[in-house]
């Protein structure tokens, strides 16, 4: 749902197929020189799986490539996604517009922190 909302937005997606290996995961992001990996782990295996895949994504020189994480992640496990590299994690009920804004401040762009108005140009 959310690569789908993110690409109606946009966003380019490319999605891997179910079951990826963190290392095919890392391949692939490679082979498309991706911005960021989208990263959503139903079976409990984010405490391994996702640091796995930053680690291959270092390991190939690209610790640049932002790693965000999304699915049923308990708010405990938060705090160890974040110390191995993960720089946001969307959980069930986040608003998709407001992950969408804080990619894109991940990314660089120039968005203003989350709860603060665009103001529009005058």
């Amino acid at each position: 749902m959310i690569a789908s909302a993110f690409a109606d937005m946009g966003f380019e997606v490319i999605s891997g197929p179910l079951f990826q290996t963190p290392e095919e995961t890392a391949k692939m992001a490679l082979e498309h020189k991706v911005d960021a990996v989208g990263a959503s782990s139903l079976a409990a295996g984010h405490k391994t799986l996702i640091p796995e895949l930053i680690e291959h994504l270092k390991d190939a020189g690209r610790a640049d490539i932002k790693v965000v994480a999304g699915g049923v992640i308990p708010q405990t496990d938060y705090d160890f996604l974040k110390k191995a590299g993960v720089q946001g994690i969307y959980g069930p009920g986040t608003n998709v517009v407001e992950a969408a804004a804080d990619l894109l401040r991940l990314l660089g762009h120039n968005m203003p922190p989350a709860g603060e108005e665009i103001e529009a140009a005058e």
